[in-house]
């Protein structure tokens, strides 16, 4: 196992790849729009560290305080993303990857770290067994399949807020709550843009482009989240296929 990894900075940033968008063309400029929001999130502590490869292998996580995500805790990390795939998977990348992570919150006096999971495996979210290993426990449920997963150091745990936990709105139409901070959405909008117009599909896409909307979000997930006859529906990423299968529309 190479144990060369960086972490992403102002004076590297633009040089170095986002690991989940590395091959994929169509998404270069989504990858432009998350570079421009990281920049301004490292002043906030956030941190993008990677595998020195071309592969994706990587660990995103922030101070939960700052992290955009609908999550309330005090002085907690929260992570964002653990990612491993591929050839790069069962040589211990993950472990390495989240142990810096537990280390890094210690010695920045945290008072401990959090994620989000789900029950049963699901795609796009982190593997609970994986995080109970390290001693992360369930502090928090929404809906009948999703966790917050904590790592205390003190005894003290982070809560999903309840506007999110009802993973509902009063809008009917097709809705999707979208942010900056994963370099796909701007091609998914893109499609789903396309398709509703072509269909007359009504559809409301609403942006999440500042902490406080974040923190407000009336479901878990803040990247991308589905919602349809006010009931939320996924955060798997749509495009034409997708919608034609899943949503009844």
């Amino acid at each position: 196992m190479s144990d060369c990894f960086v972490n992403l900075c102002s004076s590297n940033i633009e040089k170095e790849h986002l690991c989940c968008a590395i091959a994929d063309k169509k998404h270069q400029e989504g990858v432009a729009i998350k570079k421009q929001w990281l920049k301004k999130r490292m002043e906030e502590g956030h941190v993008f560290r990677k595998l020195d490869a071309k592969g994706k292998v990587f660990i995103e996580y922030a101070p939960l305080e700052k992290s955009w995500v609908p999550i309330f805790g005090y002085n907690y990390i929260y992570i964002y993303c653990l990612w491993v795939s591929g050839s790069y998977k069962g040589k211990g990348y993950a472990k390495a990857l989240l142990e810096y992570c537990i280390n890094d919150a210690k010695e920045k006096g945290k008072e401990g770290v959090c994620v989000l999971s789900s029950k049963k495996k699901k795609p796009f979210l982190s593997e609970k067994r994986f995080f109970q290993k390290y001693g992360f426990d369930t502090v928090d449920t929404a809906g009948n399949e999703y966790e917050l997963l904590a790592l205390s150091f003190n005894g003290k745990y982070p809560n999903f807020s309840e506007n999110a936990k009802k993973m509902e709105i009063d809008n009917k139409e097709l809705t999707i709550y979208h942010s900056p901070q994963c370099p796909y959405i701007q091609n998914c909008i893109e499609q789903v843009q396309e398709y509703c117009d072509k269909n007359s599909i009504p559809v409301s896409l609403i942006e999440v482009d500042t902490l406080e909307r974040a923190k407000n979000l009336p479901g878990i997930f803040n990247n991308w989240a589905v919602f349809y006859k006010g009931k939320y529906e996924t955060n798997h990423l749509l495009n034409e296929t997708y919608l034609k299968k899943k949503i009844s529309l």
